[in-house]
């Protein structure tokens, strides 16, 4: 089977798939969302294995350290996986609320009702536990995905969608809901942009050239971001120490934040106190 009609599978078997998660009683995602939590605790053993080929794999073609680390599952990310999922859960559903109601002269009353999207598509970089991020959000929401991680992390990944099928699978939902594409050949990535027959909208998570292309090649509707630059004020009287989670994320000091801030603002009076902590975070950071 060659790429087009691979792609052309996922992609009929996740519309299929996305008419019944899309009528899903909420008791049933949740279901879904924790028994795929249990599926992953009982093995993270397995998935640190599935990781450590990838992370040999990325060592061996010359991967920086920070991208290296974007990429390892590590025990606390696992352990912040299965939070995740249990959190989703605990979320209202979305599905079928109604806002906005409103009469309008004739007599009539209007509203919005919140509805499943259908089949999305997502591709991103590096990082394998946004695989569980978007799938969990997806089932929430009552919608299909088509999940395409960067080569980098195919063990990682190929390891996390069989703890999610498996997880639907206990909730009686099709393990088709939710698909990672399993070739690392860039082609599937032309082609799930332009599967409009299947897919309904495209989400790409990552650098801006990913970003660049879809958005130049997609003939299906792309969420997205491309450029931003977040600021921060810092003024004259803020307590350093206590504002040092935050001021840690400044993008010189972590380079695995895919959000990081751009530009800092402060009063000239904290200007030297400020060097003085950015200084000394960056050297403990790099020592570590």
């Amino acid at each position: 089977m060659d790429i087009k009609q691979y792609m052309q599978q996922l992609g009929q078997q996740a519309r299929q798939a996305g008419r019944a998660i899309s009528k899903a009683e909420t008791s049933q995602k949740n279901r879904a969302l924790l028994s795929i939590a249990e599926v992953i605790a009982a093995g993270s053993a397995d998935l640190v294995i599935e990781n450590q080929k990838d992370l040999q794999a990325a060592k061996d073609n010359g991967m920086d350290a920070a991208s290296l680390d974007r990429l390892q599952l590590t025990p606390a990310r696992i352990e912040a996986m299965i939070e995740g999922l249990k959190q989703v859960a605990a979320l209202p559903d979305p599905v079928g609320e109604i806002s906005g109601l409103s009469y309008r002269p004739s007599g009539i009353q209007v509203g919005q009702m919140r509805v499943p999207l259908g089949v999305i598509g997502i591709i991103y970089e590096s990082r394998p536990n946004v695989t569980i991020d978007a799938a969990a959000l997806c089932l929430k929401a009552g919608n299909a995905c088509i999940l395409r991680g960067g080569s980098e992390s195919i063990h990682s990944n190929r390891a996390i969608a069989a703890c999610i099928a498996q997880g639907l699978a206990a909730a009686d939902l099709p393990q088709q809901a939710v698909q990672v594409v399993e070739t690392t050949d860039r082609a599937a990535v032309g082609e799930l942009i332009t599967l409009k027959e299947f897919v309904d909208v495209i989400v790409p998570r990552g650098g801006k050239s990913l970003i660049e292309r879809i958005s130049a090649e997609a003939t299906i509707p792309v969420i997205k971001h491309l450029d931003g630059i977040c600021h921060v004020y810092i003024d004259a009287k803020a307590d350093i120490k206590k504002r040092s989670p935050l001021l840690s994320m400044l993008k010189p000091t972590v380079m695995v934040f895919v959000t990081q801030w751009k530009l800092y603002w402060f009063q000239k009076q904290l200007q030297d106190k400020f060097y003085r902590f950015w200084l000394k975070n960056t050297v403990k950071r790099l020592l570590n």
